[in-house]
């Protein structure tokens, strides 16, 4: 396989680690969006998370939640920014399953992205698209 990640996982890249148990690897992103952008990943290769057994994913959602904390206490940041980048259409560029947690400064010039409204009908409709398919 030519995941990068998996690769990392299997120590033929390096990476600078800051957690790991027997499911889950977090290390820092290389190409940060700010300082302590962290990358959080399932050690089995899932592309999306639709992909992930539902026991697996908890391990990871626990691993993000225990990152999280200790970045903000780490790094003196307020909060962050957790994005999961879901398929290629959604700006998934590495395809396996990961989580980003971006810590967030005042006055550090991230937005977030626009948004739109609904007409009530639009709402209706949607909604009973996504309703019909759980």
């Amino acid at each position: 396989m030519d995941c990068i990640f998996c690769k990392i996982i299997k120590g033929a890249l390096p990476c600078y680690k800051i957690y790991e148990n027997k499911n889950v690897l977090a290390f820092l992103d290389i190409m940060p969006v700010n300082g302590g952008h962290a990358l959080i990943i399932p050690k089995k290769h899932y592309t999306n998370i639709e992909k992930i057994p539902e026991n697996e994913l908890c391990s990871l959602i626990k691993a993000v939640k225990k990152i999280g904390k200790a970045l903000k206490q780490g790094l003196g940041v307020a909060g962050y920014n957790l994005q999961l980048n879901n398929d290629p259409i959604a700006g998934q560029i590495i395809p396996h399953l990961h989580f980003h947690i971006i810590p967030r400064k005042t006055g550090d010039g991230l937005k977030l992205w626009p948004q739109g409204k609904y007409s009530k009908r639009e709402a209706e409709k949607i909604a009973k698209k996504i309703k019909n398919n759980l």
